[in-house]
């Protein structure tokens, strides 16, 4: 199998990569028929003579290979026809904006792998940049807080070499006793935890997170049926909110009164419930000054998220009274930090961590006929068709 590393094209650039410099050399040492060719790039966060000096391929053409590998969506003028790819394409939740890409692939023959749809047979996902995103929007919401009341400065994450980094900024820090709010216990809300923990902020029951008072800065960290309820008021398992979304309301507003800062980690699925509403955002006793959307679902669960911000341009404010973003530094605005690509400002670990996922759950099922399913789970088109698993993405793919 000769396998092919793609240079990132879409803008704005992204200096990830699914394989690092030694996540290649583990492949090639685990699987001796595997060759690996690094197509040239100038905005990687690893150097072509990084991949070079460990005796890998690197080349302007990479037409002969059998599978590509990038990270973000492929520009359709760049597609190989009768190719097989892997990347985040964007379309599985029917995406307008990327409706001529999914067309383009399917015109031009190509097999198509998309790492959101790359889950366990219970629909778990394997491997993500979550972690990555959940270490960022931990460290852009302390950032943020600081900005706002002029309390300390912190460089940006895209400044700093690694997560170390990071941490060793914060850790400079004397916080004064803030309360922080994490909703969801995958791998982005525990990718803030890591932070909060590294840091040494005291995590504590949500009982007493929500009554008592501290002297230092504490952190809750909350799961889906903790900030929500059923309408008829029975408390169920996660299986029924999952299945019955439409049952259940938000239950998040008794954290509103006690938070300072709030860091998103959840998922949101179709259906689900708001999560942070305007009402509780212009309540007289909300107390949330920062909202670290990591999730950054804009029209989505968080109500104070109208627009996702950029790496350049992380904040922006948000006026509870009116609905409507303000400077940052208006009275009576809550700061929000709403980037959607955060893994991007931690490109090496980033990078390094997304290859050790992928060796370790998705390689093995190219050599073992995919005995768990995983790959088959993950196609999206075979043929220039859609697969039956994606099927309901027709209508999307006829402009319907």
């Amino acid at each position: 199998m000769k396998i092919g590393i793609l240079k990132e094209r879409k803008n704005p650039p992204d200096r990830r990569v699914v394989f690092s410099p030694n996540a290649v050399t583990k492949l090639k040492q685990q699987y001796q028929n595997v060759s690996v060719m690094v197509e040239r790039s100038d905005i990687r966060i690893f150097t072509d003579s990084e991949y070079e000096n460990l005796g890998i391929e690197v080349t302007a053409d990479i037409n002969d290979c059998d599978v590509l590998f990038g990270v973000k969506e492929v520009p359709v003028e760049n597609l190989i026809p009768n190719k097989t790819y892997f990347f985040f394409s964007h379309t599985i939740k029917r995406q307008p904006y990327n409706r001529k890409l999914l067309q383009a692939i399917l015109a031009n023959n190509i097999d198509l792998y998309d790492y959101e749809a790359i889950v366990d047979g219970e629909n778990r996902r394997l491997i993500g940049f979550g972690r990555y995103a959940g270490i960022v929007g931990a460290y852009n919401s302390i950032r943020a807080f600081g900005i706002k009341f002029g309390l300390f400065k912190l460089p940006k994450a895209d400044t700093l070499s690694d997560k170390e980094a990071l941490i060793a900024h914060l850790k400079r820090l004397v916080l004064p006793p803030l309360k922080f709010v994490i909703t969801g216990t995958g791998k982005v809300g525990n990718g803030a935890k890591e932070v909060l923990d590294a840091i040494k902020i005291k995590e504590v029951s949500i009982e007493n997170y929500l009554t008592k008072n501290y002297s230092q800065p504490v952190y809750t960290q909350i799961d889906v049926l903790e900030y929500n309820k059923r309408k008829d008021g029975q408390v169920l398992d996660f299986t029924d909110f999952y299945q019955n979304p439409k049952d259940y309301i938000s239950d998040f507003e008794k954290f509103t009164k006690v938070s300072d800062i709030y860091i998103t980690g959840h998922f949101y699925g179709n259906d689900a419930p708001v999560i942070l509403t305007q009402e509780m955002l212009k309540a007289n006793d909300c107390k949330i000054k920062v909202v670290a959307d990591v999730s950054c679902d804009v029209n989505g669960p968080i109500a104070c998220t109208l627009r996702s911000s950029t790496i350049a341009e992380p904040l922006y404010g948000y006026l509870p009274t009116e609905h409507k973003e303000s400077d940052v530094f208006h009275p009576a605005a809550i700061v929000v930090m709403a980037v959607d690509n955060l893994p991007c400002e931690l490109p090496k670990d980033a990078s390094e961590g997304f290859g050790e996922m992928f060796l370790e759950h998705v390689i093995p099922a190219f050599f073992n006929q995919d005995k768990d399913g995983i790959l088959k789970r993950a196609k999206i088109t075979e043929n220039g068709k859609l697969t039956p698993r994606f099927s309901y993405l027709q209508e999307y793919v006829d402009g319907k």
